[in-house]
C-alpha cells in the first residue's frame, strides 16, 4: 500500500515567528521518526513559505507546497506567483484549484489545466481540489460535478503524467467555519466515483473538509481515500502530529481504503 497523505493549508494564517515555531517542531519530530506508512505535507501561506523550507530543508520527508501557482513561467501578471518561482523558494506541491479561489478569484476548469500543466511541466505535484456546492449535493449531481471538475483538470495528461497528481475531494459544504463535518455514508458514493476513475492511477485521492480527530481515522476507512488534507485541525502542531499518528496506525493495521 502506499504512504498516506497527511496534510495542511495554512490560508492566509501565521505571522512568520507562528510558522517557525510550527515547522521547527515538525522538523524535530520527524527528526525523531518519521510515522510509517505517512506521506507529510504543509501548505504555508506564500510569505511564509521560504521560512519553512529553510526549516525543514531539502531532504525533509515532509513536502512543501505553496496554495497557488500561475501558468506561466513569467510576465506582467502582477500579485502573482509562477511555479518556477515557487520551486525556487522551496515547494515541491501546487494547490491548485480550492473552491475559495473559484468563487472569490475566478478560478476555473481550464485554468486548473493550465496550472495542473505547469506544476508538472517542472516536476512539482499538482494538489487538485475539487468539490461541490450544498445545492448540487442536494439536487444528486455531486459525483458528476466533481468529475467534471477533476476530467476538466487533468484532460490529456499521460499516465506517467497522472500518476504523480494529488486529487483532494473538499465539499464545500463541508469545509471552512461555517461548514459540518460529512458522515461517512455521504462520501461513500462521491468516493465511489472518483476511485472508479482514478484510483491507482494518480499518487492519491484525499479527503478534506472538517476533518477532525474524532473523524479522521474513519475517514481513512472509506474506500478510496488514501489520505487527509486538513484544516483548522491542524493549524495547531500538536493536532497535526496526532494526525499523522492516527495516519500511521491505519497504514500499519491495513484497514484503509483502497
Amino acid at each position: 500500500m502506499s504512504a498516506l497523505w497527511v496534510g495542511t493549508s495554512w490560508k492566509m494564517t501565521k505571522t512568520l515567528a507562528e510558522a517557525r515555531s510550527w515547522a521547527e517542531g515538525l522538523h524535530d519530530h520527524l527528526a525523531g521518526a518519521l510515522p510509517t506508512g505517512v506521506q507529510p505535507f504543509v501548505i504555508p501561506s506564500f510569505t511564509a513559505t521560504t521560512t519553512v523550507a529553510g526549516i525543514l530543508g531539502e531532504d525533509s520527508p515532509a513536502l512543501l507546497g505553496v496554495q497557488n501557482a500561475h501558468w506561466e513561467d513569467a510576465g506582467a501578471w502582477t500579485g502573482e506567483v509562477s511555479v518556477p518561482q515557487a520551486k525556487d523558494a522551496g515547494a515541491r506541491i501546487v494547490e491548485i484549484g480550492h473552491s475559495e479561489r473559484r468563487e472569490h478569484f475566478g478560478e476555473t476548469v481550464e485554468t486548473t489545466r493550465l496550472k495542473v500543466a505547469a506544476a508538472l511541466r517542472h516536476g512539482l505535484t499538482p494538489l487538485l481540489c475539487i468539490g461541490e456546492s450544498a445545492e448540487v449535493k442536494k439536487a444528486g449531481g455531486s459525483a458528476e460535478f466533481i468529475l467534471r471538475q477533476a476530467r476538466g483538470a487533468l484532460a490529456g495528461l499521460s499516465d506517467q503524467e497522472l500518476s504523480c497528481v494529488v486529487v483532494a475531494y473538499e465539499p464545500i459544504w463541508a469545509i471552512g467555519e461555517k461548514g459540518r463535518p460529512a458522515t461517512v455514508e455521504e462520501l461513500v458514493e462521491p468516493f465511489a466515483a472518483l476511485g472508479a476513475e482514478y484510483s491507482g492511477r494518480v499518487a492519491g485521492l484525499l479527503y478534506g473538509g472538517s476533518v477532525n480527530l474524532d473523524n479522521a481515522a474513519d475517514l481513512l476507512g472509506i474506500e478510496h481515500v488514501t489520505g487527509l488534507f486538513v484544516g483548522r485541525t491542524a493549524w495547531q502542531l500538536e493536532g497535526y502530529l496526532e494526525l499523522l499518528q492516527i495516519a500511521a496506525a491505519h497504514a500499519g493495521s491495513g484497514q484503509v481504503g483502497g
